[in-house]
């Protein structure tokens, strides 16, 4: 049966479409395509994954009622990696209607989509490490309160989790949302500070760096974050009452911003010219993974270290992006 992969052109959709592929799966892809950042970059994403074997791809919102039904009711679904967001909790200040309508009518949608699929199986979906919001006790555990969120983002974030356990408790729908922890890598979001402070760093323009780089954040590598999700994928709740699992996905390994900076110059060959501003009121000051519950259940643990998840950032940047922003 194929898994269904909402949000397929993103950054960790693609990603995890790729890796389902590789390992034999037949994979349904969808995602609308929306113009939140360069679609030429979820064009790329997407290049990669149409020309093989067992990778279909739907142009769909999943936010319009009965779109998912329409498509895909009786297909044999049971499985799906429900990634389609609108990501970006900066963004989440201007534009607060695009924040619901994707992130909570969407994940009402998908719910309500695993619920009339009789033998449905299991839905793995996205949530963030936002919604610790504010929290000072770290490492953030998934046991803590998370009532406080700081940005709309993470209220919406906080609101798929709820609906989630309700569905579980409600209709048995099996369930396991992923708190991701500032996922990086090779294919990645422009509007990311990794990004955004290589795009700058190479053009020779300045670099913001808020709270004079006294902020961490627990950076993880995208092939660490797939496999954290391939991995819950294959392991539906058992026993859970209801069926419904939160996991921590991230590196346990905080960085501070201006070590992260000084990292990134090494890498780059490049000194930033950096430009101090304050704490943004959406912005949190520090973030860390307890990953304890993951490896516990999954024996699994990120692991990658920020200099080589970085670097091979910047390669693939370099060769792939540059080059292909120059061709254009």
């Amino acid at each position: 049966m194929p898994v269904l992969v909402t949000g397929a052109a993103g950054f960790i959709g693609s990603h995890v479409c790729r890796a389902l592929l590789d390992r034999g799966e037949a994979v349904i892809g969808l995602d609308n395509m929306n113009d939140y950042y360069d679609l030429a970059l979820k064009e790329g994403r997407l290049a990669g994954l149409l020309g093989r074997e067992d990778f279909t791809f739907h142009r769909i919102d999943i936010a319009e009622p009965s779109a998912l039904a329409e498509a895909f009711a009786g297909k044999g679904v049971t499985r799906i990696v429900h990634l389609a967001a609108q990501a970006g909790v900066r963004h989440s200040l201007d534009n607060p209607r695009a924040y619901v309508r994707s992130n909570v009518a969407g994940h009402l949608e998908m719910l309500e989509f695993c619920r009339a699929e009789p033998d449905f199986k299991h839905l793995v979906y996205a949530s963030s490490s936002s919604v610790y919001g504010g929290n000072r006790k770290v490492p953030f555990s998934e046991a803590d309160q998370v009532d406080k969120p700081v940005s709309l983002y993470a209220a919406t974030k906080k609101a798929d989790e709820l609906m989630s356990h309700t569905y579980a408790h409600l209709f048995g729908v099996p369930q396991t949302g992923l708190r991701f922890f500032t996922v990086y890598g090779p294919w990645g979001r422009p509007d990311m500070a990794y990004w955004m402070f290589t795009e700058a760093m190479l053009a020779g323009r300045p670099i913001k760096v808020f709270n004079d780089g006294n902020m961490w954040r627990d950076f993880t590598y995208i092939d660490d974050v797939v496999a954290a999700v391939l991995a819950v994928l294959d392991g539906p709740p058992s026993g859970e009452t209801p069926p419904h699992r939160l996991y921590n996905v991230g590196n346990s390994n905080p960085v501070r911003l201006g070590d992260f900076i000084d990292t990134l110059e090494d890498l780059l060959g490049v000194r930033a010219t950096r430009r101090s501003e304050p704490m943004q009121a959406s912005d949190v000051e520090r973030t860390f993974a307890d990953t304890a519950a993951l490896e516990r259940d999954f024996g699994f643990k990120p692991h990658t270290p920020l200099a080589d998840g970085l670097g091979r950032f910047v390669n693939w940047y370099r060769s792939e992006w540059a080059a292909r922003s120059r061709r254009a």
